[in-house]
């Protein structure tokens, strides 16, 4: 039988351990909560696109498994094949498109956002925890402000003209909550790690060890 004094010992340390963690995830799921994800990927920055019709000469398609869909890059009608390989853009004569250039990135920022475009950078390569990680380069990333005067990243492809993503502080901050929230404090992307699987046993340790002793508690000062 486990004596009141073992247990004590084991619910007094472990908690002292976890309790740390547990105040991360407190606070962590406090912010999630409160703020709406369709905020935190921007969305609200996003106009409304008018529906336009194509007069373009569809093409052959050689596989089952391609699909077409056409949209305005601009002024300029293009469409993408995706099939297994990836995705390829072409223009209204079927010829492969090129990349826009760092003023058209930010006169499409300018149309399809409410924010002010400010400067332009290319961005090839990924890093560990980036805003943009999990997306396929390269993007336009392109430096705007919001009418708040807030500083927002916004991430153009640039062959198709379409905003892959929009990273705020507001967004920072929630995947910095993330990261804490899964303890995947650099690449903020695997749940599936050691060191979340080891806090959880501990704290549910703890809460079984917390409920021993209230009842032995109880029961001894009857």
């Amino acid at each position: 039988m486990i004596k009141n004094k073992t247990v004590r010992f084991i619910h007094k340390y472990i908690s002292f351990f976890i309790s740390l963690q547990l105040l991360l995830w407190t606070i962590s799921g406090i912010y999630f909560s409160f703020n709406k994800i369709e905020n935190v990927r921007g969305e609200q920055y996003i106009l409304p696109i008018e529906a336009k019709e194509f007069n373009i000469q569809a093409p052959v398609i050689k596989q089952a498994s391609e699909s077409v869909n056409y949209f305005y890059r601009l002024d300029q009608v293009i469409y993408s094949i995706k099939n297994l390989n990836g995705i390829r853009y072409y223009d209204q004569d079927h010829q492969p498109i090129k990349k826009i250039t760092f003023d058209q990135a930010k006169e499409i920022v300018n149309l399809r956002t409410t924010l002010k475009a400010l400067d332009v950078s290319l961005v090839n390569s990924s890093s560990s925890g980036s805003e943009y990680r999990g997306r396929k380069l390269p993007l336009y990333k392109v430096s705007s402000v919001s009418e708040s005067d807030s500083i927002i990243n916004v991430y153009v492809d640039p062959y198709s003209g379409n905003i892959s993503l929009i990273r705020s502080t507001q967004w920072r901050l929630w995947d910095l909550f993330w990261g804490l929230h899964i303890m995947d404090w650099f690449e903020r992307d695997n749940i599936d790690n050691y060191f979340l699987k080891f806090f959880s046993i501990l704290a549910l340790i703890s809460s079984i060890s917390g409920i021993i002793l209230f009842f032995k508690v109880k029961k001894r000062s009857f």
